[in-house]
């Protein structure tokens, strides 16, 4: 059991646009987190994990960066951001920033060369080829709807852009780009930041040739995954990465790994330390996809959560570590989705909270989550999002499909339900700003707000404070080995973690019934100690428990 302060950490990730704003102009900064650091100090937190705030047009939400050596003007200056790092620091907080070099802005002074002619010394600094038979190089499609290819009349070439046609993909085949990403980490490590999560950082190798995809969709475009997703040369560029810059630091790294196996993980994630710490799976974000995809909604079953947990539980034991979430920035808020944001809000947010952080792995926050924010139902002119807004206009608006229906699948998927404002007191605007919010509020915000969980002793923030706390006092949430229970158990997910002889039962109902569990025969015990409920219960374990409606609880069972 090799101990990290990393495997340790619970981590909480702040979407600065929506997480305060200190000057009234409708967008989340800097000085409002650091008006905000003695809260996250309250809850408990290790580690701060910042969505990106460098200079950027914002075409994707700051996810187009224009100058990684600087800060958004939205979001402050260099000052604000010292600053900052300095107050977490001071507060026993550590500083993850996001690293987003898959692509850059097109407004990066390196894309502003690049297009200028062919023999520019950063044409290559990018993904360029000429069209094929009058078309785009390849018919690949991007994540953001439309082709992945962008024309050019400059230099009549096509560039690639697997996201926004301004988020040009970097050519991480040239050596000199990799030095030059090698450099500017270095710069932020330097500055004393504590480690990275690296966006979309399994899709930097492409498959030489850049061969059409095989599954053709409406348009004539197809998706191109099997040859950017865990490409050829993925993993010689991280390891390069290790050698020449993580190395050198004790440094916490996640990288965001979309269609990802157990396999790509143990190599990703190796217990050697010559990649990464862990990186961000997908699996469990998918059970809720039909065969369309994201979009295309079906109900999640709850064998299934246990198969593709336990999965990935068992498979990276003394391999790899796990990253522990359940929402973040792009995904939908997990109370609506995965427990019941009405009747059983508060409970369900506790017994979720409880289920993430008692498996093996490091568990991450996203803002608000720890409060229970729940999903939002808006107007499609509300939203601000390029995936949704470019969604929609190729499905209704040029495809004439059901609006219904796809307003059905936004309000229960999209990334914008993450992206309101947090929810900090009950006057206007929810405490987020005295201006106008760059993204609308949700209605629900004198409900559920940070004032109110702090004034009630069982609220949501105060169980995740003792989740919190209860990771430092026991090694066996850190370091146990996992055991599913139950398996077919059709409403709790029960599971043990053992650690020398110390055992944690976890029990959790995951329906809006009253559910029976019997422990099992071979599990023997000399004491129980129920160490969080969210539910006043007896304390006492018996062979056969009855758990109300989104009822958990763990006990602590010595041998």
């Amino acid at each position: 059991m090799e101990k990290a302060w990393w495997k340790e950490s619970v981590v909480y990730q702040i979407y600065p646009r929506s997480f305060k704003d200190s000057n009234g102009d409708g967008i989340g900064d800097l000085q409002g987190i650091i008006s905000k650091l003695d809260y996250l100090k309250n809850l408990g937190v290790d580690v701060v994990w910042l969505s990106p705030v460098y200079k950027s047009p914002n075409d994707d939400n700051g996810y187009d960066i224009s100058d990684y050596r600087d800060i958004m003007d939205e979001f402050g200056t260099m000052t604000d951001w010292d600053e900052l790092l300095a107050g977490l620091h001071e507060r026993g907080m550590k500083l993850m920033m996001d690293l987003v070099v898959n692509h850059s802005s097109d407004e990066h002074a390196w894309f502003i060369e690049s297009r200028k002619s062919k023999n520019n010394e950063y044409r290559d600094y990018y993904i360029w080829r000429p069209g094929k038979n009058g078309k785009e190089p390849n018919n690949w499609v991007s994540f953001f709807s439309g082709s992945a290819w962008q024309y050019d009349e400059a230099t009549d070439e096509y560039y690639l852009h697997l996201f926004s046609k301004k988020q040009p993909d970097l050519n991480w085949e040239n050596k000199t780009v990799r030095h030059e990403v090698y450099e500017m980490m270095t710069w932020w490590l330097d500055r004393g930041i504590d480690g990275f999560r690296m966006d979309v950082i399994n899709m930097i190798s492409k498959v030489e040739g850049l061969p059409d995809g095989q599954q053709q969709e409406e348009g004539g475009y197809a998706w191109g995954g099997d040859y950017f997703l865990n490409g050829p040369r993925v993993h010689k560029y991280l390891q390069e990465m290790n050698r020449d810059v993580l190395s050198k630091y004790d440094i916490m790294t996640v990288g965001e790994c979309p269609g990802t196996s157990v396999e790509d993980a143990q190599r990703y994630a190796n217990s050697e330390g010559t990649e990464l710490n862990m990186i961000f799976t997908f699996e469990h974000m998918d059970l809720d996809a039909g065969p369309g995809g994201k979009w295309d909604m079906r109900p999640w079953q709850l064998q299934e959560l246990k198969e593709v947990m336990s999965k990935w539980q068992y498979d990276l034991e003394g391999k790899g570590w796990n990253s522990l979430y359940l929402n973040n920035h792009d995904q939908p808020r997990m109370v609506s989705r995965f427990g019941n944001d009405g009747e059983y809000r508060g409970k369900s947010a506790k017994m979720l909270g409880t289920f993430l952080h008692m498996l093996k792995g490091t568990p991450y926050i996203y803002q608000g989550e720890e409060i229970g924010m729940t999903n939002v139902q808006f107007d499609i002119t509300e939203y601000n999002d390029l995936e949704i807004l470019n969604m929609y206009e190729e499905r209704v608006t040029e495809g004439g499909g059901d609006h219904a229906k796809v307003m059905e699948a936004i309000h229960a998927k999209c990334r914008d339900n993450a992206r309101t404002p947090m929810q900090w007191d009950a006057s206007e605007n929810a405490g987020f700003t005295t201006g106008i919010p760059w993204l609308r509020v949700n209605p629900n915000y004198q409900e559920i707000n940070v004032e109110q969980a702090l004034a009630d002793p069982d609220s949501v923030f105060y169980h995740y404070q003792k989740l919190i706390k209860l990771r430092k006092q026991h090694d066996v949430i850190t370091y146990g080995t996992y055991e599913l229970l139950s398996e077919k158990h059709l409403q709790i997910y029960a599971y043990t973690r053992i650690l020398v002889d110390e055992m944690l039962l976890v029990l959790n109902n995951f329906s809006a019934e009253t559910a029976d569990f019997r422990l099992p025969q071979n599990i023997q015990y000399k004491s129980a100690e129920l160490l969080i409920s969210n539910e006043h219960t007896e304390d006492e374990l018996a062979q056969s428990v009855s758990l109300t409606p989104y009822e958990s609880r763990v006990y602590l069972l010595k041998q």
